[in-house]
């Protein structure tokens, strides 16, 4: 099964740059989007075999999330049941027969780290979440988590230390949930790898010079471990300030 991640930074927009053409390109049996900015019914997508699902922030022209599936799911949740955390579509879950689909975007802490605090406790609620899904099957994590993990995940960590997505409070939550039992798929399977990012600023021509973050991930739980194929960072397709993410299960 092959599994496709992509924070399209406005949908709509994404839409103008080639969106279709990359979506049929990269073929996924289930394809998750973050940032979508926008409801379902301000752009009209026409993607036969898939059923579309959208979990769409109450702020407009904000946040989101979105799943298109040419499996059936057994259910389909959005959001983790917390009132204080549901209200920027930011999670949905796909139940399948031999797992759950989960696709979020984390938020990101802001400038001045002004939302560190809350960061904070969405990662632990996120966890708890995830452990409860994984107790009845195996998990997949898939979506932009707004942080590079290890020094080799971003191309110049000194400078960004203590920035939003590579303070050590948000490291170390990603160390916690790998930790619970989670795979971080790329690097299971290219530990050394340097060079592999999915974000670039706008700025500075950072594209170009490959000046990147690896901020988009696929998480299995350790029970799908033996299961990877494939985990693919997809650099060459463009239409986002981020490239789609990949992972195939045997």
């Amino acid at each position: 099964m092959r599994f496709i991640s992509w924070n399209v930074n406005g949908l709509r927009a994404c839409l103008g740059k080639g969106f279709m053409q990359s979506f049929k390109e990269l073929d996924a049996d289930v394809f998750a989007l973050q940032e979508t900015k926008m409801q379902p019914d301000q752009a009209i997508l026409e993607l036969p075999g898939y059923t579309q699902y959208w979990n769409s922030a109450e702020k407009k022209g904000y946040s989101g999330t979105a799943v298109f599936s040419r499996v059936e799911p057994l259910s389909v949740s959005y959001g983790m049941g917390l009132e204080e955390h549901d209200h920027e579509g930011r999670i949905i879950t796909v139940e399948l027969e031999n797992c759950y689909f989960v696709t979020v975007y984390t938020p990101n802490s802001k400038q001045g780290l002004a939302r560190l605090s809350y960061r904070m406790e969405w990662e632990d609620a996120f966890r708890a979440f995830l452990l409860g899904l994984r107790e009845k099957k195996p998990v997949v994590v898939c979506g932009d988590l707004n942080v590079a993990h290890k020094e080799i995940d971003l191309k110049n960590p000194k400078t960004n230390r203590k920035n939003p997505g590579f303070t050590d409070e948000e490291r170390d939550k990603l160390s916690v949930l790998l930790d619970a039992g989670f795979v971080d798929t790329f690097r299971m399977l290219y530990p050394d790898m340097t060079g592999a990012y999915s974000w670039w600023s706008y700025l500075r021509k950072a594209r170009e010079s490959n000046a990147g973050w690896r901020i988009d991930y696929f998480l299995v739980s350790e029970d799908l471990k033996e299961r990877v194929s494939a985990a693919t960072i997809h650099s060459d397709v463009f239409g986002s300030d981020h490239c789609p993410v990949g992972l195939e299960l045997r």
